[in-house]
């Protein structure tokens, strides 16, 4: 395409610069040029690659995707040669003056360029949080937000067989960036400050990748939080320790996967609105405050569609979807607005998968939101079939029934059910609408009655009081305890003050059991559990419930309960 102010019939051509490429930048870009035939588009990228697969770098310092190259999502030269959009890498865009319409730029030897344009899209981003105790630029210490972070700690670790590394910070990155460590067979300590890893997960679910982090070799440091770095005598860049507390942990690499901060400096320093939960404040169609300037991706904020509130969502999936909007409008296309977000997320940490969307019960609670749950164990596909893998799956409703959030952490097919479950709160479904899902089944893939019908199932047992459930937390005492699970297995988890009476025995063994008293009926995931509720409710028992989850998300609980209190604030945005 030729570049020029008209577009062959008089008409000046529609100047588009975009600031920042990656998902937003790039997807803005090339929508808009779909749009617009003859726009003049720009994309500005400070750094050397316009559109790379960040989610993907940490897959690379372990060895999985073995070509660099394969990072490279898009290049300039093929953006110049199939789109006809101008690409500037190695520049970064300094300052916006509003009222004249232009851009500064700084080059790569330093001088400066103004940039007009009609419409602006800004995508630049977020940043990764330093924390204060780093307090110079160090050799072995990054954080892997870039192609060049990621190619330090591949430098760092490429002459050393016995490496160490401490990696600071449970979130995503964190884990993923462990994970890749162990399998490249560096010593590695994850550090978090919070009682658990992974706070998009309420903490009875987190354990299990706690466990499966401890289980494949990650010296995992929960509560604990990181005082200072000490380097080496010699050599003042290079960090040899890791400060908790008293304790000094010997390194030779350190990742800091802290968390992100929306990267808002060129547009606050224009004067656009932010908004509260620090990101640029921007309507539906991710237009700013200025009606010609629009902002998409990690730097804005946009509506969570379960909480009723604009919050920063750093993920891709939103990410591409605002920028495709923007840059259809920013090129005079009438389109549908940007949907509100879920924060829908997965996580492979080791064998485990550990996904969730919508609000878990620990945001409800702080945000003043009713709310109830369910927890189920089923299998990834059916459990006759070969490699049936467990999963727990925690499904969280408001008291009419509506779906607020789910959790899964277990082996293969935890994303599948978590996007179901999305899907449905993307349509304001119900429970009753859980339960009612056509899914598809067959032995290697699922199961007749799948695992977002069971969670479905129990939780409007609960709201039709057929029986309702108790939280697998709920102090008992007072309570009729019936547990109703095997003596191999009381025997191995006990429950104390319960009256142990094995499913199979209860009929026989109702006279011995008080049907005035309120009684909670116990097993090991729920599912006998709620058996024995019904058989006492029809027996006439005027008061029972049912623990979900049972003794296996209650020791889980307990075990959460019995670490470090968490009094920290959250360590990802």
């Amino acid at each position: 395409m030729k570049s020029g102010n008209g577009n062959g019939n008089g008409k000046p051509r529609t100047r588009i610069v975009i600031v920042g490429g990656v998902a937003g930048g790039a997807s803005a870009a090339t929508r808009a040029r779909r749009v617009d035939a003859n726009a003049q588009i720009t994309l500005i990228e400070r750094g050397p690659a316009v559109s790379f697969a960040n989610c993907g770098l940490p897959y690379h310092i372990g060895g999985e995707i073995a070509d660099r190259d394969d990072l490279l999502v898009t290049t300039p030269k093929l953006f110049r040669e199939r789109f006809g959009i101008d690409v500037r890498t190695d520049t970064e865009a300094v300052s916006i003056h509003r009222e004249a319409k232009s851009v500064t730029l700084r080059l790569a030897d330093g001088s400066e360029e103004h940039l007009e344009y009609d419409r602006l899209i800004l995508a630049t981003g977020a940043e990764p949080v330093v924390p204060p105790f780093v307090r110079r630029r160090y050799r072995n210490v990054a954080s892997l937000w870039s192609l060049t972070d990621m190619d330090r700690i591949i430098d760092t670790l490429s002459d050393r067989d016995d490496a160490k590394a401490v990696v600071i910070g449970g979130g995503f990155v964190g884990l993923e960036v462990a994970e890749q460590l162990i399998r490249r067979g560096v010593t590695c300590t994850l550090v978090e400050r919070n009682a658990q890893v992974l706070r998009t997960l309420d903490p009875e679910m987190a354990i299990e990748i706690a466990h499966e982090l401890r289980n494949q070799g990650v010296d995992l440091r929960l509560g604990e939080s990181v005082t200072g770095l000490t380097a080496d005598g010699t050599d003042d860049d290079l960090v040899t320790g890791v400060q908790l507390g008293e304790e000094t942990l010997a390194t030779d690499l350190v990742v800091l996967a802290i968390g992100v901060r929306p990267r808002i400096e060129l547009a606050r320093d224009a004067g656009l609105e932010i908004g509260e939960s620090g990101g640029v404040r921007v309507d539906p169609w991710m237009r700013t405050s200025d009606a010609s300037i629009f902002a998409v991706g990690d730097c804005v904020e946009y509506e969570h569609a379960v909480l009723g509130k604009a919050t920063c969502v750093p993920l891709a999936g939103p990410a591409n979807r605002a920028g495709r909007v923007a840059g259809a409008v920013a090129a005079g296309a009438e389109v549908r607005p940007m949907t509100p977000v879920y924060g829908t997320n997965v996580v492979r940490v080791f064998a485990k998968t550990a996904a969730s969307t919508g609000l878990h019960e620990t945001r409800c609670r702080a945000e003043g939101i009713a709310c109830r749950s369910v927890f189920i164990q089923a299998s990834g596909h059916a459990s006759y079939f070969p490699g049936a893998q467990p999963m727990l799956l925690k499904l969280v409703y408001t008291p009419s029934g509506k779906v607020l959030g789910a959790q899964g952490v277990g082996g293969a097919g935890v994303d599948k059910r978590i996007d179901v479950i999305a899907t449905a709160i993307h349509f304001g479904g119900t429970v009753d609408d859980l339960a009612g899902l056509d899914l598809a089944y067959a032995p290697p893939y699922g199961s007749a009655k799948d695992p977002v019908h069971m969670a479905a199932f129990v939780a409007c047992n609960d709201l039709e009081s057929h029986p309702r459930i108790v939280p697998p937390d709920l102090d008992l005492d007072g309570f009729q305890v019936v547990d109703v699970r095997t003596a191999k297995e009381t025997e191995r988890l006990p429950l104390e003050d319960a009256i142990h009476v094995p499913i199979d025995e209860l009929s026989q063994r109702l006279g011995s059991l008080d049907p005035e008293r309120p009684t909670v009926t116990v097993c090991h995931t729920g599912k006998r559990g709620h058996i024995a509720a019904c058989q006492l409710k029809s027996a006439g028992f005027r008061h029972v419930r049912n623990l979900t989850g049972g003794m296996l998300v209650r020791s889980r609980i307990a075990d959460v309960t019995n670490r470090e209190p968490d009094d920290q604030t959250p360590s990802r945005t």
